[in-house]
């Protein structure tokens, strides 16, 4: 098994450059992902990974080896796609051994590694069915399966739960986290779901737009993000951001009605700044009339309370235990200082102080 190192890849499309100048290493048996919007380039980035994409420009390293410009079979990885792409008149144990049969391997070996698989994922029961005959779930469990067969150095996934329902795709979340403990292989994988970036990776890689953000552990950079793109994707639901107006020693936040104690660089006095309060961090106060309440959603445990502050900005709130407002009532909010997250308006980097 191998890690995966990027120097200064960069990926382009005749004029158009999509991928700019990526500098990563992923350590052996790190479960990686790659998170952020449609169109970030995270799927490009995996399949460079592959050999299914050109790296125009930079070097891709899998393990000691240079893969720059190796095929895709010369590189040691095995891909899981967001379709199943099953044979449907094989049954799952021919599927799982069709790409070692094809490579010529000796057919007790072949026997051999499906059952290992078929141990691991828990698919014994299954091997003589066609692929018509399973769950969504079953199916990529089978193509899982079907990587693992090739006992590659990294495991690459590109959405493979997307076209699960939400009941399977934790289901497959957790497969596949217990899969990763198992075998302990380096493993890269693309979703634009945070809640699976931040339940399954030992490291995640925030792209926009070709760019990486920031990398880090899921904990890191929801604590201490860099950015407010990286503050608004991490975290369910989103961070709320309101403007707030630097004074002495304080942010005045019009759209919470507070002055908030803050220490910042007295070069930022006057201006405004975009300030960031996690909807958990927030606590409603009934005796309050700032804010409206617009809408809540209630999920039993937990319930979604949206507030329209008097600045027009929208404002939500996670509210546990039997005391919940209700729409149409207006409220204040309480917080504590240090849960207050500060961004330049402008340039939308994080200001620590």
């Amino acid at each position: 098994m191998s890690g995966v190192t990027m120097k200064n890849v960069i990926k382009r499309y005749g004029d158009t450059q999509v991928i700019h100048g990526i500098d990563l290493k992923i350590e052996d048996g790190e479960f990686c992902v790659f998170v952020g919007p449609s169109g970030c380039g995270k799927s490009t980035l995996l399949r460079m990974v592959a050999g299914l994409e050109e790296t125009t420009e930079g070097e891709m390293h899998i393990g000691s080896r240079d893969v720059t410009r190796m095929d895709p079979s010369e590189r040691g990885v095995a891909m899981v796609f967001q379709t199943y792409a099953l044979y449907p008149h094989m049954t799952v144990r021919e599927n799982m051994g069709f790409g070692l049969k094809m490579n010529g391997y000796p057919k007790a070996e072949i026997a051999e590694k499906v059952a290992e698989a078929t141990r691991i994922l828990k698919l014994e029961e299954y091997l003589e069915r066609k692929p018509a005959a399973l769950s969504g779930g079953q199916r990529q469990r089978v193509s899982i399966g079907r990587a693992i067969v090739r006992g590659p150095d990294v495991f690459l996934f590109d959405e493979p739960l997307s076209n699960l329902d939400a009941e399977l795709r934790v289901e497959m979340r957790v497969e596949i986290a217990r899969l990763h403990k198992e075998i302990g292989a380096t493993m890269i994988y693309v979703t634009h779901d945070q809640v699976e970036a931040m339940t399954l990776a030992d490291k995640i890689v925030v792209l926009r737009k070709g760019v990486i953000e920031q990398v880090g552990a899921p904990m890191d950079l929801y604590r201490d993000p860099d950015n407010k793109f990286v503050a608004g994707f991490i975290g369910s639901p989103a961070m709320n951001f309101v403007q707030g107006t630097v004074g002495e020693g304080s942010i005045d936040i019009p759209g919470i009605g507070q002055s908030v104690p803050a220490t910042i660089a007295t070069a930022y006095k006057g201006r405004k700044v975009s300030a960031g309060l996690r909807p958990e961090h927030l606590v409603i106060d009934p005796a309050g009339d700032v804010l409206r309440v617009d809408l809540t959603e209630s999920l039993g445990g937990v319930s979604y309370a949206y507030l329209e502050a008097p600045t027009g900005e929208r404002i939500v709130v996670e509210e546990r235990g039997d005391d919940r407002v209700r729409e149409g009532e207006r409220v204040g909010l309480s917080f504590e200082p240090k849960r207050l997250y500060l961004f330049d308006a402008e340039t939308e980097a994080r200001i620590r102080s």
